[in-house]
């Protein structure tokens, strides 16, 4: 599977601990290889194998909302 890059919008993210689990979060998931969560854009820019719909899963087990 080749590696793509997929940027996701998340709502509720408050502060740099909010931002720390979410990058660790998605880090851990398998074909992830590089993660970059911005506070102030509020998003998740994610590059890897990794299916969307396992990214989206992992942040809303967070608690977090991901938006279209």
């Amino acid at each position: 599977m080749s590696e793509q890059k997929s940027v996701l919008k998340i709502e509720g993210m408050s502060c740099n601990g909010c931002r720390g689990k979410v990058e660790k979060r998605l880090a851990a998931i398998p074909g992830v290889t590089h993660v970059t969560v911005e506070l102030e854009a509020r998003q998740a820019t994610i590059i890897g194998s990794a299916k969307t719909d396992v990214l989206v899963e992992a942040i809303e087990d967070l608690g977090f909302t991901v938006i279209d």
